[in-house]
């Protein structure tokens, strides 16, 4: 059977392609297909993704499956969730519209930017990230009590000063409204599958963590 590989950031430049195709046999699991591209992932550890779940050594693969390959990262349904990852220049103000509840005593926004550097490049695993962002921000209003949050990456160059991510995060009190941004945008950091490039080199990482799993409704 034949199966997907998909790649980002450094191992796409060290294979010269965006995604391989594998011949496995029937029955094959994550750690065969594994064995088969050693000469690319050799000193990288990565995490493993099959249709846009996490996934360990053992699971199953079947024809047809996309398997992503996630090197070390750098760094919904509900109505009241928002979370994209976008090509275009992020904007606090929209995003903030975005959280507005009249229930809602504060609103907190946090943006990263660009600094000390004339510009970054980001990638990003978009269709898995996206799912990504929305469970932590769905977790997050959850735990803290929130009225709504939102979260935007953006992906492409971003030059000195300009935001690459905002989370915006509303709640009747400061104290919860603080909490969500703060948990959302660590959980980003920490899981999300995404990558910087900084004057030509991928800034190294860690292996991303799994997202939180929805709230149940």
């Amino acid at each position: 059977m034949q199966v997907r590989v998909k790649l980002f950031a450094g191992l796409r430049e060290r294979a010269g392609a965006d995604e391989l195709s594998l011949e496995l046999p029937e029955g094959a699991r994550v750690g065969d297909a594994l064995e088969q591209v050693r000469w690319l992932t050799r000193d990288l550890p990565v995490v493993m993704a099959i249709n846009l779940d996490y996934a360990d050594r053992e699971a199953e693969l079947h024809a047809e499956d996309e398997l992503a390959l996630i090197p070390p990262v750098s760094g919904g349904a509900v109505a009241a969730v928002h979370a994209r990852v976008v090509s275009r220049p992020l904007s606090a103000d929209q995003l903030q519209d975005r959280v507005s509840d009249p229930r809602a005593g504060a609103v907190v926004t946090f943006m990263g930017v660009t600094r000390e550097v004339p510009a970054l490049d980001y990638e990003a695993y978009a269709e898995m990230a996206e799912r990504q962002l929305a469970a932590i921000v769905a977790a997050a209003i959850e735990q803290h009590g929130l009225c709504a949050a939102a979260v935007e990456h953006r992906v492409g160059r971003v030059a000195l000063s300009e935001p690459s991510v905002i989370v915006a995060a509303s709640a009747p009190h400061r104290a919860e409204a603080f909490a969500g941004a703060r948990q959302i945008i660590d959980q980003v950091k920490a899981m999300a599958p995404m990558w910087k490039r900084e004057e030509g080199q991928w800034v190294p990482g860690a292996p991303p963590q799994a997202a939180p799993d929805p709230p149940s409704r």
